[in-house]
């Protein structure tokens, strides 16, 4: 199972979270969880006025073994709006614009996608049970 949890977070907020939600699917092949301003295909959905943040900007999938991967989709736009940044324990590393990577298998983190224009995040923690 992949658990989500996504909180929205602006200068406004003063480092209080607005808008969390959260979601989870079972680790069977094919099962999806998208992230983005679209509510009829996300799962988790941002600000309409998010405009860093694309209709469907994040994908997790699981893949046939179980394990879950996370895509950054390409948007309308040839060069982002947003920084993507996946972080697990220690471990941090930017997610390129179009970019799969695999999520820690039993583990947890956080996804960050930050606005470049304005100190304004989407911050998705995920929890991969065994």
């Amino acid at each position: 199972m992949l658990e989500l949890t996504m909180a929205t977070v602006s200068e406004a907020d003063s480092g209080a979270t607005a808008g969390m939600t959260m979601a989870e699917a079972p680790s069977e092949p094919g099962a999806a969880l998208r992230v983005g301003r679209d509510a009829a295909v996300c799962t988790l959905v941002t600000p309409d006025d998010w405009l860093f943040v694309s209709r469907v900007h994040l994908e997790f999938v699981c893949a046939p073994d179980g394990g879950w991967q996370l895509t950054w989709l390409r948007g309308s736009q040839a060069e982002p709006s947003a920084e993507v940044r996946l972080m697990s324990g220690e471990f941090s590393q930017p997610l390129g614009y179009g970019a799969t990577v695999r999520l820690p298998h039993g583990g947890s983190g956080e996804i960050v996608v930050q606005d470049r224009t304005a100190p304004r995040s989407v911050n998705v923690g995920f929890y991969h049970e065994a």
